[in-house]
Order: structure tokens, then sequence, then C-alpha cells
């Protein structure tokens, strides 16, 4: 199973539900997906969904899936990468009204600069993460940290090495 979550802000995330119907149209993806879509107004078409879900939800379906796809938090990165899960992490951007600012792009570039996840910023680039997993070609190594301050200094680290480009986003 595909368990997809995009956290419980007050952001659609349209894009992602219909590209993932798209998917499913296409065969791209293979197995049973389910998705907690807060408070996107897409619904999708092909695969159940939750607007919200709880907390014991949330880790019930983490650990049933084979794939997780989550929008850039780290959070629910973090759950799905301790949960040994392949993990797609998929930005939410500005510019389409699903986040107040572009900081998933420094989250997400951060856990996939050091291969624990695929990242993905473009639609258009989500069937090749799925298809990369299915086919194990996926550039991933397996997240092994168990350190909460983990995941702060990762992104920390990457910031302060890629201050100029990130800046300029």
């Amino acid at each position: 199973m595909i368990f997809v979550c995009v956290g419980s802000r007050n952001y659609q995330f349209n894009r992602l539900f219909a590209k993932l119907d798209e998917l499913w149209e296409e065969g791209i993806i293979q197995e049973d997906i389910f998705a907690q879509i807060g408070a996107s107004s897409y619904k999708p078409k092909h695969f159940p969904y939750k607007d919200f879900i709880s907390e014991e939800e949330f880790n019930k379906k983490i650990n049933e899936a084979h794939i997780v796809i989550s929008h850039g938090a780290s959070g629910s990165i973090m759950k799905a990468l301790n949960a040994k899960k392949k993990v797609i992490a998929v930005t939410r951007l500005e510019k389409y009204g699903e986040h107040i600012n572009n900081h998933q792009i420094q989250i997400n570039e951060a856990f996939a600069s050091n291969k624990y996840v695929l990242s993905v910023y473009n639609m258009e680039d989500l069937g090749a993460a799925i298809k990369a997993y299915y086919e194990g070609t996926a550039d991933i190594v397996q997240w092994e940290n168990t350190n909460p301050m983990s995941v702060l200094n990762l992104i920390d680290n990457f910031i302060k090495e890629n201050w100029y480009s990130v800046k300029s986003l």
C-alpha cells in the first residue's frame, strides 16, 4: 500500500491528489493507496481518503505502507524513515497556495541530498519516483539515526552549505 499524508495545516495540496489519480489511471501505480488529504478540495477518484486522521491511525498507516508519499514536513518524513519505509517527499509550493512560503524545498532537499528520500518538486516527476521504487533503481540509503536532533542537524547543515542557492529561492 502507498500511504499519502499532507498534514493538518489549512493548505490544500490538490496538485498531488490529481496527479495520483492520473498515475493510477495510467497504470503506473500498482498497489492500493490510502490518503490523508487535509484541507484539499480535490477529492480522489481512485482511492480511499480521509481529510484528517488521528495520530494512532497515522502510525498504523505508516506501518502498513510499502511507500509513504509525504509533503515536506520533517515530522511526517521522520516517522516514515524511522519505520524503515520508502519515502517520496513532495514539495508544497507557495505559488500554488499550498503553503505560506517555500521552506519545504529546503527540508526535502536536505533529506534528498543525503539520499534518505526521493524528492519531487515538479509533479511530472512523481511517476518516475514511484517507478524507481518499484523497479529497485531508487538511489537511496536506509535511515539509521534515531537521535531526535539528527534531523535538525541535517537541515541546518544543508542550509549552511547551500546558503546562497537557498537564499535565491
